[in-house]
């Protein structure tokens, strides 16, 4: 169990990243949703012990992570927005060094860690060939085949899918699935597909706040009844806006399909939304746009 309670950081400008941040997160897939700037890599690199926070404290089972981020790294695995390679080296012999710096000596069990890496993650066919060829998808497997090495007990994913195609997404995404049983795993993204595939709990952060957490099913649930569409001409959006609350708009042939909250049926056409994770998504960042210093990028679909 990764146990975060109030975990606050302010950078020397005076930008406060993430304020008041507690969750509790179980073994299994863990969604962190947010916008871009919500605070989701600030909170990552901070467990992941990168930087310190200003104020609160992160537990790891008995791991006091701030006071010992030493044994927590013994015990993690990182695969970061960014992470930097050597380009020239191949995916064997760059793993190869990365179990050295993780302090697999034996040269034989790197040899078996290296190989069953590779293999987990579909990349031993291409395993000589340098890195700098790869495919961004292929870029990604290899970032979870080292941060795999030494069988890490808390591994986290920052925007894993990130300019993905589907194909990949979807080799990516099934492969932390089969990992993620037995350990904590961290998914932060802004895709909420992402989460809706493959995490029982999640949360949304926006404005360096955790704004909603809980099981997506429940709170897709819990969004019944408050989330009504309609389909306009384009040159309607702008009334629309001023007379509903639009959580969303997506193009469809040519025309606008708009999503409103609403307590209560608006009339006029509009029909409930059965809903979906997105609903979810999009009415949690409206309603932290309330909420002064909270900050929200805007809820745009993609067709």
């Amino acid at each position: 169990m990764l146990e975060l309670t109030g975990v606050t950081h302010v950078y020397a400008n005076g930008t406060r990243a993430l304020d008041d941040v507690s969750l509790s997160i179980p073994k299994g897939m863990y969604g962190l949703l947010g916008p871009n700037g919500a605070g989701k890599s600030t909170l990552m690199r901070t467990v992941a012990t990168l930087q310190t926070p200003t104020a609160g404290s992160i537990r790891f089972g008995d791991i006091d992570v701030i006071a010992d981020p030493e044994k927590l790294r013994e015990r993690l695995g990182y695969l970061p927005q960014d992470f930097g390679v050597y380009p020239r080296v191949s995916a064997y012999d760059m793993l190869d060094h990365m179990a050295v710096l993780k302090g697999i000596a034996s040269a034989r069990e790197r040899k078996a860690t290296v190989e069953t890496l590779l293999n987990q993650t579909n990349l031993w066919n291409v395993r000589k060939k340098a890195i700098a060829g790869f495919s961004g998808g292929m870029r990604q497997r290899f970032g979870i085949a080292q941060a795999l090495i030494g069988n890490p007990e808390l591994i986290i994913v920052d925007e894993p899918t990130a300019g993905l195609d589907p194909e990949e997404r979807n080799r990516f995404l099934n492969l932390l699935a089969e990992i993620g049983e037995n350990v904590v795993i961290i998914l932060s993204t802004h895709i909420v597909e992402d989460v809706a595939d493959l995490c029982p709990r999640m949360a949304v952060l926006a404005g360096g706040k955790i704004q909603l957490e809980g099981a997506p099913l429940e709170l897709i649930e819990q969004s019944r009844g408050t989330v009504w569409a309609k389909t306009i001409e384009r040159d309607q959006l702008d009334d629309y806006r001023r007379d509903h609350q639009v959580i969303s708009t997506r193009l469809f042939a040519g025309r606008v399909v708009i999503h409103v909250l609403s307590a209560a049926n608006p009339g006029n056409g509009f029909e409930e939304v059965r809903g979906g994770l997105e609903d979810v998504y999009f009415t949690t960042l409206e309603r932290s746009r309330a909420v002064p210093g909270v900050a929200a990028a805007p809820a745009v679909a993609q067709a």
